[in-house]
């Protein structure tokens, strides 16, 4: 009977893996299949380093898009990495019980606040901050940076929370018995041993970053325009296409669709290199 079942749960996570394999491929499929007619038409090189977008004219280069998306996510990580590694620690290791029932829901809430509940927060609270204290009118890349930094701590935090806790204590305990304090025990033997898990929890937090739409659209200022300073408005990958592809038609459509191949192509190359980093990391 025992045989039967574990015969039974195997093929249904067969099944599950092949349906997981066969969405993946069927998405590369169509991004690939309807974005790369649109590159040619406008040339690959022109596309991608274009610094005009002017659908009307038939002008599509989206090298601000792509700069934009990338000082984004960059800010993000800069501004939400730091602090939610620190706050995992603190949870993991140095957070008393009755503070951590109060810090954990608070964590788990963030990230279950719809993207556009954030939007308004940038646009009610960050923006016109921004605006006050750093000049311009608010709508930029720090304004935007800011506020994914925020949204990405939950995953972060959790992830990396998670790791730590997996680590064996004889770790910790091994270091406090050849006399290292709390403090450099936690750093010198749990941090390290987690670098894997916590390397995981910075993957998806960019992922979450540079595939945030809603939030971006409402604070960033959209233009399509190669930005200047972290006060400067910006468009990003997701954001460009969120704004016109409801009414684009024809080769306007297909060069959103090309946007989403680049952002594929931008994903998968971030995803290899911290696999690169990790395994460099695991091996060490």
């Amino acid at each position: 009977m025992n045989h039967i079942k574990e015969k039974v749960m195997e093929g249904v996570f067969l099944f599950t893996a092949v349906i997981s394999i066969i969405a993946v491929a069927l998405i590369c499929v169509f991004l690939f299949a309807n974005g790369f007619p649109a590159m040619q038409k406008i040339g690959v090189w022109q596309f991608l380093s274009g610094k005009v977008w002017k659908p009307t004219n038939n002008i599509f280069g989206i090298f601000p898009m792509i700069l934009g998306s990338i000082y984004v996510t960059g800010g993000a990580l800069l501004i939400g990495v730091p602090v939610g590694i620190l706050m995992s620690i603190f949870m993991a290791r140095f957070c008393p019980e009755k503070l951590y029932r109060i810090l954990k829901p608070i964590v788990d809430l963030l990230a279950g606040i719809p993207s556009i509940v954030y939007g308004f927060f940038g646009l009610v609270v960050l923006v016109p901050f921004i605006r006050e204290h750093f000049k311009g009118n608010g709508n930029s890349i720090l304004t935007a940076s800011i506020l994914l930094g925020i949204m990405i701590l939950p995953t972060i935090i959790s992830v990396s929370e998670s790791s730590l806790r997996a680590v064996p204590e004889s770790y910790y305990e091994g270091s406090l018995a050849l006399g290292a304090t709390h403090e450099r025990s936690v750093f010198s033997a749990v941090f390290p041993a987690a670098r894997s898990g916590i390397l995981a929890g910075i993957i998806l937090g960019v992922g979450r970053a540079i595939g945030e739409t809603m939030a971006v659209v409402m604070i960033a200022g959209n233009q399509p325009i190669l930005p200047k300073s972290l006060l400067s408005g910006v468009r990003t990958l997701t954001a460009n296409i969120v704004l016109e592809m409801g009414y684009a038609t024809d080769l306007h459509r297909e060069a959103l669709i090309a946007c989403g191949v680049v952002l594929f192509v931008f994903i998968l190359i971030i995803n290899l290199c911290f696999s690169a980093v990790k395994r460099k990391a695991d091996a060490t």
